[in-house]
């Protein structure tokens, strides 16, 4: 095979694992989708899409598209966005316009479900892109980032905003982590800092199009909308960076309390470290 063909054909087929990996979240789009444009009677929209979300959820976990110990992780990604979203639309950072039964302090329940999104989403991308991460930084410096980056999202309310601070710390930090993974056979490499941009930058899309469908909207919003202002890319940056660091520590902390989880799950045995740094195992949490 050329290497043009080859290159095609690993293009392809690393596409096809993404739609895969993003299940629930084409899921939670197309009933925002079909909601906008179709009256659902007897329900409101905000509610009708939250039982089209938990349905979603079991139907993923009945066919084995996720696992429990996924759904775990997931359960906890709802519960730290649902607090965050609480916050948000308290302090007036957006609102969701529409009523519905299953408010809680103005924030539909719902909306938990999207931040669940990104976390199957990496939980997915972790099993079938078989990924690992080369010179992980140590837990102290990663986990105290990821507490820094959370508390920043309500403490800039009150004080400065440490973001650019923070952001300057992630470069110190993940300057030599290295991701790598697998598609059809061949093991790639990026920068950990290169492939949480992209995701946050296909996140961000997707909030263009959350907002169009009127899934939320920001104060710049409510006549008409606006394109999502392109600060909110360094918001989903790191709020991509904490979900990662949270499912690397979550099996991290498995393995060293559960040894033989990852023999049972891995045959093979857990990957070595890097010799310049630790490496995540590759199975999921």
């Amino acid at each position: 095979m050329s290497t043009a063909r080859r290159a095609i054909r690993t293009l392809l087929l690393f596409g096809w694992t993404q739609a895969l990996c993003c299940l629930f979240p084409v899921a939670i789009f197309s009933a925002m989708a079909v909601t906008k444009v179709v009256d659902i009677p007897f329900i409101p929209r905000y509610d009708f899409i939250l039982l089209i979300c938990v349905a979603m959820q079991i139907v993923m976990v009945a066919l084995r598209l996720e696992t429990a110990d996924e759904l775990k992780v997931i359960t906890l990604f709802h519960l730290i966005g649902l607090g965050l979203e609480l916050f948000k639309v308290h302090m007036g950072s957006w609102s969701y316009p529409e009523e519905a039964w299953s408010k809680l302090g103005g924030v539909p329940l719902y909306s938990g479900f999207m931040y669940a999104s990104v976390a199957s989403y990496i939980c997915q991308a972790w099993r079938r892109f078989d990924l690992r991460f080369e010179r992980w930084p140590k837990a102290v410096w990663s986990m105290g980032i990821a507490v820094a980056i959370y508390a920043n999202f309500f403490t800039h309310h009150y004080m400065a905003d440490l973001r650019w601070a923070i952001l300057a710390g992630l470069l110190v930090i993940f300057y030599r982590t290295v991701v790598t993974f697998k598609v059809g056979g061949r093991t790639l490499r990026m920068h950990a800092l290169v492939s949480y941009a992209l995701i946050a930058f296909f996140i961000w899309l997707a909030e263009n199009i959350s907002t169009f469908l009127g899934a939320w909207t920001y104060p710049n919003q409510e006549r008409h909308w606006n394109v999502v202002h392109l600060g909110k890319l360094s918001s989903w940056f790191m709020l991509v960076i904490i979900s990662i660091i949270i499912v690397v520590q979550l099996k991290e902390l498995k393995y060293r309390v559960l040894p033989r989880a990852e023999a049972r799950e891995q045959p093979s045995g857990r990957p070595g470290a890097d010799p310049a740094g630790p490496s995540t195992p590759g199975s999921v949490p």
